[in-house]
């Protein structure tokens, strides 16, 4: 049987919930990090959408790839659809990832649904630090997801010029409303 492999570009990353046996860098190709989901519950409403992460079309994206033992296999298949698939606005693909150590394999991954009503499109990274810095959910303000995650990501080593530029502009938001 084939290799089972996870994609994480987000919380899975330092959160995967599922039993792995080995965990490294990995880049995916074909998809960005971005937030470009809309959250009308964990970090917005309805009436002001925060926004989550997910994987779009184009370019590449560093995140962590965890390797899955065959006889998990299928219980963390099920972790993760429920956990990734509440509200179909994430579509399962296998994709293409390069891990650290130069093997080339296939992942398994969650990437956004462009046709879904949840797809917030390609924001700037103005527009969405506007959306991130006024919106609230049931999981807490907006900001502090990006900020988490921006955070987490440097502790391990991951880089991306983008989400750091909605942090940034989020944070200076946040300067100038405190003014």
């Amino acid at each position: 049987m084939d290799e089972f492999w996870v994609f994480g570009y987000g919380s899975l990353m330092w959160n995967p919930g599922f039993a792995f046996d080995a965990r490294m860098q990995a880049r995916a190709f074909g998809y960005r990090r971005a937030l470009c989901v809309r959250s009308f519950v964990h970090r917005g409403t309805p009436d002001r959408p925060g926004l989550v992460l997910g994987l779009d079309r184009g370019g590449s994206c560093r995140g962590v790839a965890f390797r899955v033992p065959p006889p998990d296999r299928e219980a963390v298949l099920d972790y993760l659809r429920q956990r990734e698939l509440v509200t179909h606005v994430y579509l399962e693909r296998h994709l293409p990832v390069a891990l650290e150590d130069g093997r080339q394999v296939k992942a398994l991954g969650y990437v956004v649904d462009r046709a879904h009503p949840q797809y917030a499109g390609a924001l700037d990274v103005e527009e969405a630090a506007r959306i991130v810095h006024a919106s609230v959910g049931k999981s807490g303000p907006n900001h502090a997801y990006v900020a988490n995650t921006v955070a987490h990501m440097h502790e391990m080593g991951i880089r991306d010029a983008w989400l750091e530029g909605v942090a940034q502009t989020v944070a200076s938001l946040q300067g100038q409303a405190g003014a």
